[in-house]
Order: C-alpha cells, then sequence, then structure tokens
C-alpha cells in the first residue's frame, strides 16, 4: 500500500455535486457531472495527483449513487492514480456486491481500487434500501466483517443478522491487489478510530470544520488500539478530507469558492437544524492557517497540508474542490494547481524535514 514515505499523496475527493449554480441557479444534470467527474481523474492523473475518491449518496443534489463505475471509466484512461469510493455506505449494501464492484475496478486499473468503509453521514440510502436506523451501528459492523472475511478468503463462511448467512461460498472476481485495500472513513467518532486501529486498517477523517489540530487527540486513539491489537501503528496510513480550492491568487480562490461553499454550508445546515446562517465572517475564519477550509493560491494551501502534516502525520489529503457546484472550467484549474504547483511544494518541504532528521 502506498502513503506511507515523506512523499504524501495528495488528490482530490468529490460527491459529484449537481446543486444550483448559487447566482444563475442553472442545475447541472447528473449524466454531465458524471463526465465532467471522468475529466478531472484523467487530468489528476495526468498532473501527477496520487489518488480520487468518490462519495455515495442517494439524492437528487449528488450523482454518485454508483462511484466504482464512474472510477472504471476512468481507470482505463488513466495509469497511475488510486481510484477510491470516498466513502461506500456499507450499512445499506451489500459486501458481496460491494467487493464485486471494486474488484472489476481493482482489475480494469491494474491494482489501482480502494474502498472507504462509512457508516454514512447522510442517511437517504437506509430507506432505499430497506434498512432501519435503530439498526445504523450494527450494521455497519456486521457488514464490515463480512467485507473483511471476503477480500481476505475466495470461499467464505459466514453468518449474521441482516444478510442471509453464505455458506463456503466463492465470491468473484478476485482483485489483483491482495488484499484489496479497505479503509475505515471517520468524521470524527472515537469509537471508529478505535474500531479501525483494532483491526490494523487505515483510517480517513472527514475535517470540515473547526481546527484540524483538534483530531489528534483521535489519531492517538487510533494509534494506541492499532498498538494493542498488535499492529504496528507506524505502518498505518491516515488520510483526512477537507474542503479547499486552489487559484492563481488566494484572493481569487477565496471569492470564486464562498458562493458555492456557502449555499452548500446552509442547505445542509438547515437539513441538520444547525440554526446558524453560513456567512462570509465565518468562510475567512475558517481559511485561516489553523482552519479547516484549504483555499488560496498554491503557496497557501501547501502550508496549510505541511502543517496537516506536522500536527497530525496524515499521509494523505484528499481536497473537496466541488463544495455545490462549482464551474467545471475552474475545477479543472484547481486540480491542475493542486498536482503542479501544490504537491511539489508539499513534497519537497518534507522531504526536506526527512533530511534533517
Amino acid at each position: 500500500m502506498t502513503g506511507l514515505t515523506n512523499n504524501m499523496e495528495i488528490g482530490i475527493s468529490t460527491f459529484l455535486e449537481a446543486t444550483p449554480n448559487p447566482v444563475t441557479g442553472e442545475v447541472i444534470s447528473h449524466a454531465a457531472r458524471i463526465r465532467d467527474a471522468v475529466e478531472e481523474i484523467v487530468l489528476a492523473d495526468q498532473v501527477g495527483l496520487d489518488v480520487y475518491g468518490i462519495g455515495e449518496h442517494h439524492r437528487a443534489d449528488y450523482a454518485g449513487t454508483s462511484p466504482a463505475v464512474v472510477l472504471a471509466a476512468a481507470a482505463a484512461m488513466t495509469k497511475r492514480i488510486r481510484l477510491t469510493s470516498a466513502v461506500t455506505v456499507l450499512s445499506s449494501d451489500d459486501p458481496v456486491r460491494v467487493y464485486q464492484a471494486f474488484s472489476t475496478l481493482d482489475g480494469i486499473s491494474n491494482g489501482r481500487a480502494e474502498i472507504m468503509a462509512g457508516r454514512g453521514s447522510f442517511i437517504e440510502s437506509f430507506p432505499l434500501f430497506g434498512y432501519s436506523l435503530d439498526d445504523y451501528n450494527e450494521l455497519f459492523e456486521e457488514k464490515l466483517e463480512l467485507l473483511l472475511a471476503i477480500r481476505s478468503s475466495e470461499k467464505v463462511t459466514w453468518r449474521g443478522g441482516h444478510r442471509p448467512a453464505i455458506d463456503n461460498l466463492g465470491v468473484y472476481p478476485r482483485s489483483v491487489q491482495n488484499p484489496l485495500p479497505v479503509w475505515i472513513a471517520s468524521g470524527g467518532n472515537a469509537e471508529s478510530a478505535v474500531r479501525a486501529g483494532m483491526l490494523g486498517l487505515p483510517i480517513a477523517f472527514a475535517i470540515i470544520g473547526g481546527m484540524p489540530e483538534s483530531f489528534a487527540p483521535l489519531v492517538d486513539l487510533y494509534k494506541k488500539a492499532a498498538a494493542r491489537a498488535g499492529h504496528d501503528p507506524e505502518k498505518l496510513p491516515i488520510a483526512t478530507h477537507s474542503h479547499g480550492f486552489v487559484g492563481e491568487t488566494t484572493e481569487q480562490a477565496a471569492d470564486l469558492f464562498f458562493p458555492s461553499t456557502q449555499a452548500q454550508m446552509n442547505v445542509i445546515g438547515r437539513e441538520r437544524g444547525w440554526g446558524q446562517h453560513y456567512n462570509r465572517a465565518a468562510y475567512d475564519q475558517a481559511r485561516s492557517l489553523r482552519g479547516a477550509l484549504y483555499v488560496g493560491d498554491p503557496e497557501y494551501v501547501a502550508e496549510k497540508i505541511i502543517l496537516l502534516r506536522k500536527n497530525l502525520g496524515v499521509t494523505r489529503f484528499f481536497l473537496h474542490v466541488n463544495v455545490g457546484t462549482m464551474p467545471h472550467r475552474e475545477v479543472m484549474r484547481a486540480i491542475e494547481l493542486l498536482g503542479t504547483k501544490v504537491a511539489p511544494i508539499v513534497r519537497k518541504e518534507l522531504n526536506r524535514n526527512a533530511a534533517k532528521e
């Protein structure tokens, strides 16, 4: 598995947003957004980014119901970039089908597929697929157990409470990678960090508010749980996912990214009862050096990523550029700048620091 060298992995994450343009009200079709994503992945590969992740959602304002299918479309046109879900809502899916979809992607990409499994911060998939939110935690634990059993053995015997039993049946195709990488995704839940550590699985933290450094205790929990279970915590990758945008100047980036960010944060805020309007002052505070928004020119975004590495020891960083619907042209330029400007600055600094040690 990659990500454990001084050259920290840097990539893009998206939910395939198809929200109304906050200025014109125009709404991109799901089909167009999916095609745009394939172009983004191809460009990300060309400019040297390490990973591209697509989150699973089942609602009108996102087009990412089938991340593996979109990633597979790009897999045949790329050479190096790793392709992952971000996340797969495992609780409401069938682990057999999840493994089959991503092992197929692994075959198409010749060993570049990953699964990022989470319980899901959005809950629309549960009623859609006939699951009760009363079983929210139990579903995830059981299905993660089955997914890990499938990836470790061609023939599977398993029994649980929410899915028919499997009695010595084969699951195909098998992945090129052995094992197929499975990450645990967490929004900051201590139980998730401990679970991932005990299982010896990589973890990805979604940091979309507050100060990233506040996640240090969770990283510590994760590493201690891994050590107690007999895993070497220094060999376990840690990723973070944060919103942000790279522009030619910090002022330009901030102005371009604010309208769609404000619109999306207010939609989610109303849905979740946050009771607070997201305004420019909150936005500007979040993009300060210690804030959770990575918005600015290449040098500033690189500085923030280097600080993140120092504070949390992360080995992979996802920049979520489409918070709300951003113009495709601007997204492509941000990806280009992330790969050609930001990533080289980060890698040079990390290598310089490593040479001192």
